[in-house]
C-alpha cells in the first residue's frame, strides 16, 4: 500500500472555508464527552487570557497613570517654586576655601563622610562627587545646606537605589555660585 499526501484526507473543513457555521457543525458532530472537553478548553483559554493578560495589563496601566499624575503634580509644584528659588541669591563661598574642602567638610558634618567614595575636580569651580550607600534624606539635606550656606549648586545628579530601603548611590556634579 502506497501512501501519499493526496490520498490522505481529513474530515475537517479546509482553512480557507473555515466559518462559524462550519465550526458549529464540527462541534455538533462531536460526542458529548468531546464537547465537554472542548468547552472546558475554551473556558480555560478565556480565563487564562483574562487573568493572565488583561488583568495584569490593566493594573500596570493604572499604576503608570498614577505615577504620571504624581510626576505631573510634582512638576507643577516645582514650576511654582522655581521663581522663588531663583530670586534668592546664594551666598558666596565661605572664606575663599576651595570647593573640595567645603564639600568634604560639610559631608562629614552631615554624617555622609563614610558614604563619600570619591571626588574629582571638573573645571574651574566644578567638582564631581560620588557617594555610595548614602541615606537619601541626609543627602538631600546636605545638598540644600551646601546651597544655602556656601552657594554651591548642583549641575547634575544621578541617584540610584542601593539595595536597602532609604540608601542610594549618587554621582553629583557641583559648582560654586
Amino acid at each position: 500500500m502506497k501512501l501519499s499526501l493526496k490520498s490522505l484526507s481529513l474530515n475537517a473543513p479546509s482553512l480557507g472555508k473555515l466559518s462559524f457555521e462550519s465550526l458549529l457543525d464540527s462541534y455538533a458532530a462531536l460526542s458529548m464527552r468531546e464537547r465537554r472537553m472542548v468547552l472546558g478548553g475554551v473556558i480555560a483559554a478565556v480565563a487564562i487570557f483574562i487573568f493572565g493578560i488583561l488583568v495584569p495589563l490593566d493594573r500596570s496601566v493604572a499604576h503608570a497613570q498614577q505615577r504620571l499624575a504624581k510626576k505631573h503634580a510634582d512638576l507643577v509644584w516645582m514650576q511654582g517654586v522655581a521663581p522663588e528659588i531663583a530670586a534668592s541669591a546664594p551666598p558666596p563661598a565661605a572664606n575663599g576655601e576651595s570647593l573640595l574642602v567645603i564639600v568634604d567638610r560639610s559631608a562629614r558634618e552631615s554624617g555622609l563622610g563614610s558614604a563619600l567614595s570619591g571626588s574629582e575636580p571638573g573645571g574651574p569651580g566644578t567638582l564631581s562627587v560620588r557617594l555610595e550607600k548614602a541615606p537619601f534624606d541626609a543627602l538631600i539635606a546636605w545638598l540644600a545646606r551646601l546651597a544655602q550656606q556656601n552657594g554651591v549648586a548642583v549641575d547634575s545628579a544621578t541617584i540610584e537605589k542601593a539595595g536597602a530601603p532609604g540608601l542610594v548611590n549618587a554621582a553629583i556634579v557641583l559648582h560654586t555660585g
